[in-house]
């Protein structure tokens, strides 16, 4: 068996697994991470699993999220992810960082080679675009479910679906969406924008499939939401907002009043440094 073999099965052998912590009412939860360190935190707080935001990921490298950040510096962060964590990790690549269906198959191949074995490919239109056709989407993501497996991984796809955060469409669009997604290969079904138990609920059962909601301040908790089915509960941005509302509101405290209070409560140095020194 070839070196080449040996780390297919590994990533066979871990997509596998992390298809198997979508489960409908005991839901796989991910405080979604942007870097190394954040992909760390997570993990040692007890995460089965690291997700990315790409967000949080495009803010790290300087840049605005919405299919603004180019494939080799997304992926370069998280192929460093992948290699810190013992975890699954999937990969949010925004709408796939490509313009046409072969583009996508040449990320979700770059994804696999970074050590990521999940991706979230949305289908709205940055800029005012709305949606994209739901024909257009569904060969992207059936691009990237050929990509993955002609690479022999079972790759993770999760379809976001942006009816409710654009206002495109409510529970009968979305589901429309939905199945022409599953038909095309996707595994599971992201809808953010959503939280309202009733409307979860028509999701839950309309969808053939994991349903994956983001949650967040003022959404159910997690448990509330397991058992209205949900498979899988992410926080998108919301992790790296708060981190970098902590680092504004420290760095107005000490030039305003010159005083240090928001800074307690911070991780132990060495504690934090000791994680961040162990080989991943």
């Amino acid at each position: 068996m070839t070196s080449t073999d040996i780390l297919r099965d590994r990533a066979h052998d871990r997509a596998l697994a992390f298809h198997a912590l979508h489960v409908p009412g005991r839901p796989l939860v991910l405080p979604n991470a942007w870097d190394l360190a954040s992909a760390r935190l997570v993990e040692d707080a007890g995460a089965a699993a690291v997700a990315t935001t790409s967000a949080g990921l495009a803010w790290a490298l300087g840049a605005a999220d919405g299919d603004r950040l180019d494939r080799g510096r997304a992926l370069a962060v998280v192929a460093d992810v992948a290699a810190a964590v013992r975890v699954p990790v999937s990969a949010d690549i925004e709408s796939g960082y490509a313009a046409d269906p072969d583009g996508v198959a040449e990320t979700v191949r770059a994804v696999l080679a970074a050590g990521a074995v999940g991706v979230n490919i949305e289908d709205a239109l940055h800029g005012g675009g709305g949606l994209r056709p739901v024909a257009e989407q569904a060969e992207r993501i059936a691009a990237a479910r050929a990509a993955a497996d002609g690479a022999g991984v079972p790759l993770f796809v999760n379809a976001r679906i942006d009816t409710f955060l654009q206002g495109a469409g409510g529970v009968d669009e979305t589901l429309e969406r939905a199945a022409a997604f599953r038909a095309a290969g996707a595994d599971g079904v992201f809808v953010p924008g959503v939280v309202e138990p009733g409307t979860v609920k028509l999701l839950v059962d309309g969808v053939d499939g994991p349903l994956n909601v983001m949650a967040g301040p003022g959404a159910p908790a997690v448990a509330e939401l397991a058992a209205l089915g949900v498979a899988r509960v992410s926080v998108g941005s919301a992790v790296a907002q708060a981190a970098h509302a902590l680092v504004h509101r420290a760095a107005r405290e000490l030039l305003e009043a010159g005083t240090y209070g928001t800074l307690a409560g911070g991780l132990d140095y060495g504690r934090l440094n000791g994680l961040l020194s162990v080989e991943g």
